[in-house]
């Protein structure tokens, strides 16, 4: 007996449109973490974190990132306007023969530039030392508060969630039933993850250097497909790092 109009409506959704697949016109987002850039000596350049380009160890990295994205089928590579976030990109653009596209919404929760505590004159090694000291006293902050409203001139809240809960979701509308990747940082991919998820922390997980993270978007929907993947430094031998790769 063929259904009416009126019990077909009434069906519940397929299970294929609940996970909102690129099938189903949903658009996978996989945001990544940017690599290593706390360079040692040989590398570090004498000005705040935002001047620094990947270390070796981050280099590495990236370039696992690409081998183990080999396989997936990428529509567009995005990038936080940062070095750090664009040279993480550049081997899996590259690997997937396409741009990496800068995308301002991307970059980092504002903390105004971050420089290490150093005496005049300082020397390298003292200054790649004294900046990665400075980097764990803010993830110490992140962590233990869930945030960083301690820290004078911080960006609220509600402006860095609003602000890349936009980014994402203008990408999302450039590529629907599509897969692309999304290079960014700790703070903002944990606030992006906090506000779909509907939770008061902005930093609830210790984001790793080039981990994955995944969602599945369409329209007002999201569903959270993996959090913090790092097979792919776990197959080149990366993780977890040598303690003279820091």
């Amino acid at each position: 007996m063929e259904s009416s109009p009126e019990s077909s409506a009434s069906l519940p959704p397929s299970l294929e449109d609940v996970m909102l697949g690129p099938k189903q016109g949903g658009t996978e987002v996989y945001l990544i973490r940017h690599a290593d850039a706390l360079p040692d000596a040989a590398e570090v350049v004498l000005g705040h974190y935002d001047e620094q380009s990947l270390s070796e160890l981050g280099r590495k990295q990236a370039q696992a990132l690409a081998d183990g994205l080999r396989d997936l089928k990428l529509a567009a590579v995005y990038s936080a306007p940062l070095g750090r976030a664009r040279q993480t990109a550049a081997p899996l653009a590259e690997a997937k023969e396409l741009a990496v596209q800068v995308e301002p919404g991307l970059r980092e929760v504002e903390l105004g530039p971050l420089h290490p505590s150093v005496a005049e004159g300082a020397t390298p090694e003292a200054y790649a030392e004294a900046l990665k000291t400075r980097l764990r006293e803010i993830a110490a902050i992140a962590i233990g508060e869930g945030g960083w409203g301690s820290i004078p001139g911080a960006e609220p809240s509600a402006a860095l969630r609003a602000r890349i809960t936009a980014a994402v979701n203008g990408i999302v509308a450039r590529h629907p039933g599509e897969a692309v990747a999304l290079v960014s940082h700790a703070g903002s991919i944990n606030a992006y993850f906090a506000a779909i998820l509907g939770l008061q922390r902005d930093y609830f997980f210790p984001t790793a250097n080039t981990a994955i993270s995944v969602v599945r978007v369409k329209g007002a929907n999201t569903l959270v497909m993996a959090l913090n993947d790092i097979a792919h430094l776990r197959a080149a031998g990366l993780f977890p790092p040598k303690q003279d790769d820091r």
